[in-house]
């Protein structure tokens, strides 16, 4: 019986579209770049804040003015990283009916720990039990380092746990660490990104999430 549910972060129940897009925008203007639109930004998105500098910065960019562009990105993101960012509908309301079920609940995420962890507690406080974000002592998703890490401070184990993302990166992760996966389409991918990941259970929205892991 399943009794964990590990969610990613970005695109999966929090919509950090615009203040990412603000930070970035923020990073390439201080720098001399062109600004990104919020479509090309998402198309940036999740492997990580120095994948997304990376990608963000022209393909000349040298690794100095790269490095500094990250520099200029995290001054500005710590700063308003919940100026715009919400919650999905109805992922709060989900969150709260895990936790009456007795459901135990991580948040397993590539985006900065940081960041990570700021975001988990302000918006949904005692909801979310655990959370991994990307740091310099664990290997990026889809590696499946932060998601066994969070099985481990959760007291549960892989076979008792499902997986929920958006991307290929997570239904990636899911099957390394070998647990289920649900992936939600509202997020920063579509079907076909995630069916090309080999996904096969999908949640249109959180209504329809909750059936799969609530019956």
């Amino acid at each position: 019986m399943k009794n964990t549910v590990i969610f990613d972060l970005d695109g999966t129940i929090l919509n950090t579209l615009d203040d990412l897009t603000d930070a970035v925008n923020f990073a390439m203007t201080e720098n001399g770049f062109p600004a990104h639109s919020s479509e090309e930004v998402k198309s940036f998105v999740g492997n990580g804040i120095k994948m997304l500098i990376k990608r963000s910065v022209p393909k000349q960019c040298s690794e100095d003015k790269t490095e500094k562009c990250f520099r200029d990105f995290c001054a500005f993101y710590k700063k308003h990283m919940n100026d715009k960012t919400k919650t999905y509908d109805g992922i709060s309301e989900l969150l709260a009916e895990l936790k009456k079920a007795g459901f135990k609940t991580a948040v397993v995420t590539n985006k900065a720990d940081f960041a990570a962890q700021a975001l988990c507690k302000e918006i949904f406080g005692d909801l979310i039990t655990v959370t991994v974000g990307a740091n310099e002592n664990i290997r990026h998703k889809p590696y499946p380092d932060g998601t066994l890490k969070a099985l481990e401070l959760l007291n549960s184990s892989s076979d008792k746990a499902c997986f929920v993302g958006d991307s290929d990166v997570d239904a990636q992760t899911a099957k390394n660490a070998g647990i289920d996966f649900i992936g939600v389409l509202w997020g920063f991918r579509d079907r076909a990104v995630l069916e090309s990941a080999g996904a096969k259970v999908f949640a249109e929205n959180a209504a329809e999430l909750k059936r799969l892991l609530l019956g």
